[in-house]
């Protein structure tokens, strides 16, 4: 028995195996893989996806050293390059690296370095002409004069990153493929968006103006917006309609996610004169902190949900405190202002969260549960400032009151 030849597996594995391992394994473990036999010996070298990601027991210098050498060693395309190295200080070798990738008709590049430093972007990554995707973190990103374009770039995501307004609508408008864009982290931005093909927008930061000019084929969005009194000076002194802005070039629209100060946004400039427009295709819409004891809020709520035929699930969060509120507006806002012939023929699903019980929160369900011929569910939850089980039982009783237009529509009242 101890005689008989001992097979090698390892050695033995068809080169479609092998390489179905290496892409799977981290690219340090993959490099390692060389001592299994000659067979595996520098087959890593032909990895297209390279991913260098946190590893503590590499320090700076080495980490550099590593990634050097796996470029040099590297043979054939390079698809993905990623490095995620929340130590790795700024050197001029990370200059190098883009260079050599620009020569290899590398598709995607991820770069997110460390945190004390942010990097000036050669302007070697603008030559990478076959670029699909391409996501910058704490970087200074310069196009020069000559640039014209990622022409194949569909996925674009610029996170802390030091560029104006004007640079990004720029570099937009000249990456004809583009479908998704994520700009986070950014301080009193002028975002002016036209991309023909744009599918997927993520804004998060602090914004003075969004306005989609042409985005025809846009169907999903999120903003998450913050305010600071620069902001806030600038909108006081806006007389433009941003609700019109945000909307009138976006006919696509199916989904709209807005959190913090969304609501407020835009509202600014939005009279329910304006001219309307119809979102005809929206069918989902999440508001998060609207405020139901600002009347122009309201407003903006009212005007997007009458407009928008399509519209089935609706979610909204409020951001009233009762113990501090302070109703002012007219009590018959809703009697003057809403439609007597409106009729949200498509919603089924509305959702309610941290509502306190408030005048106007109450009335817009009642609006709701009144001209919703389809709805299903009104799932209503009560916010953290409602304790009281006589503040709650006060709720419920307003609620089961209502007169609910559709026979399905089922009342959730959820105290957790």
């Amino acid at each position: 028995m101890d005689d008989a030849p001992k097979l090698d597996l390892v050695s033995n594995l068809p080169l479609s195996i092998i390489e179905s391992i290496l892409v799977r394994l981290p690219i340090r473990d993959a490099v390692r893989t060389s001592i299994l036999s000659s067979k595996w010996r520098y087959r890593w070298s032909g990895i297209t996806d390279l991913v260098f990601e946190d590893d503590r027991f590499l320090p700076n210098d080495k980490l550099i050293k590593f990634i050097t050498q796996v470029l040099l060693l590297h043979v054939g395309p390079i698809h993905k390059f990623q490095i995620t190295a929340s130590y790795l200080r700024t050197c001029p070798d990370i200059d190098q690296w883009i260079l050599f990738l620009s020569r290899n008709d590398v598709k995607e590049i991820l770069l997110e370095l460390g945190d004390c430093q942010w990097f000036t972007v050669p302007s070697c990554l603008f030559s990478c002409h076959k670029l699909t995707r391409l996501e910058l973190v704490r970087c200074e990103l310069h196009p020069p004069p000559t640039f014209k374009g990622f022409l194949h770039l569909k996925n674009l995501n610029l996170h802390q990153v030091s560029i104006t307004g004007g640079t990004i609508q720029s570099l937009v408008s000249i990456c004809p493929l583009l479908e998704c864009l994520t700009l986070s982290y950014f301080d009193s931005l002028a975002l002016f968006i036209s991309a023909p093909n744009l599918k997927y927008l993520f804004l998060e930061g602090e914004f003075k103006e969004i306005c989609l000019e042409n985005t025809p084929v846009l169907v999903s969005v999120t903003v998450s917006m913050y305010l600071s009194d620069d902001i806030v000076e600038h909108y006081e002194q806006s007389s433009s309609c941003n609700f019109i802005k945000f909307f009138g070039g976006a006919p696509s629209l199916e989904r709209l996610i807005g959190h913090i100060y969304f609501t407020k946004f835009l509202s600014i400039g939005n009279e329910l004169g304006c001219h309307p427009i119809t979102c005809q295709h929206l069918k989902n819409i999440e508001l998060y902190e609207v405020n139901f004891e600002d009347i122009k809020e309201i407003m903006v709520i009212l005007r997007l949900i009458i407009h928008s035929p399509d519209l089935e699930e609706l979610q909204i969060s409020g951001s009233s405190n009762p113990s501090v509120s302070s109703e002012v507006f007219d009590l018959d806002f809703w009697e003057n202002e809403c439609p007597s012939d409106c009729a949200l023929k498509c919603l089924k699903t509305v959702k309610m969260t941290d509502i306190s019980g408030l005048l106007h929160e109450m009335r817009f369900i009642k609006f709701l549960l009144e001209n919703s011929p389809i709805l299903e569910i009104m799932s209503v939850t009560p916010s953290v400032y409602v304790i009281e089980l006589e503040g709650r039982m006060h709720m419920v009783t307003e609620l089961l009151e209502f007169r609910r237009v559709s026979p399905l529509a089922r009342i959730k009242f959820s105290a957790d």
